[in-house]
């Protein structure tokens, strides 16, 4: 039947993975037409995106990280697709998939297709999406510059291992932040916009995000004379976390202004930019996520 009929686009990376292969067996015994596209280079997600939604295909599955679930999720939004979307979390980090409680069992993930799909959140920066989190500065360039080996071997240790070994290359950036009830400007180490909480493999920078609050969360670590104290609580989550060292706001949309280009990351994406507009695109995109999903507010339903 037409909507048990899916398709995974599946990265490049874990084509040869056998809990992969395993799930897609077991899901299909269980009664679903599950087709697996592989991407292979820049642009097929959003080429698969396009062809799964011409031959009717009704659910979505992002099989990898954070950066492939943007990138699924971008290309629907664009076609404006009316699939819904699942995450299998195949990444190193799984940002979203640990905060938003989705399983990292590649079946067990599959299994939450048959979970009515929740309209969530877009943030967008610039007019270019990102379901997770835009995170600036010293953290952003951290993320950019962990090594993949790195990353496979550590997973999101990995992160913190490269903030560890590049302390001497600490350096601030100066920003006035700008929105509804907020005003803020000054020199600044890290920032995280957050749809979802957390980023650079575990850094929970927006505690008390939501994915259907029509509002961002805006965490900024300001730059202090013990730069590294500081961000060694930020890498290690301390006694007290990002709380003990942040300003944070919550705001529907937020503007940036800084002198020169600040380093950003939406969802693993590098972009930089000296001018910064970030929005919400409300109830934008239908997710399957467990009914206990943290990242929902207690008013969510299924459309």
């Amino acid at each position: 039947m037409n909507e048990a009929k899916a398709l995974l686009i599946l990265h490049g990376k874990q084509a040869l993975n056998d809990e992969v292969r395993e799930a897609v067996r077991r899901q299909r015994e269980n009664g679903w037409d599950l087709a697996v596209r592989v991407t292979w280079e820049a642009g097929d997600a959003r080429r698969l995106v396009i062809e799964a939604l011409d031959a009717g295909y009704s659910t979505l599955i992002a099989g990898g990280g954070d950066g492939t679930l943007r990138e699924v999720a971008e290309a629907l939004l664009e076609a404006q697709g009316q699939a819904s979307l699942a995450l299998m979390p195949l990444g190193s980090a799984n940002d979203f998939a640990k905060a938003a409680g989705i399983p990292l069992d590649p079946f067990e993930a599959l299994v939450l297709m048959d979970q009515p799909a929740r309209w969530v959140d877009v943030g967008d920066m610039n007019g270019q999406p990102f379901v997770n989190m835009a995170t600036g500065g010293f953290g952003s360039n951290v993320t950019a510059n962990t090594s993949e080996d790195l990353k496979r071997v550590l997973g999101g240790g990995a992160y913190l291992l490269t903030g560890l070994t590049r302390f001497s290359e600490i350096h601030s950036s100066h920003g006035r932040f700008r929105g509804p009830g907020f005003d803020w400007e000054g020199d600044f180490l890290a920032l995280g916009i957050g749809n979802g909480r957390q980023a650079g493999g575990g850094q929970l920078l927006c505690p008390q995000a939501r994915i259907d609050d029509g509002l961002l969360d805006v965490c900024i670590v300001p730059a202090p004379a013990d730069a590294v104290g500081t961000l060694g609580t930020l890498l290690s989550g301390g006694l007290l976390g990002v709380d003990a060292v942040s300003v944070s706001a919550r705001v529907p949309w937020l503007e940036v202004e800084a002198p020169s280009a600040i380093d950003i990351n939406l969802d693993g994406e590098p972009s930089t930019a000296a001018h910064l507009r970030f929005d919400v695109r409300s109830g934008a995109l239908r997710l399957h996520l467990p009914a206990d999903c943290p990242l929902l507010g207690p008013a969510s339903t299924a459309p």
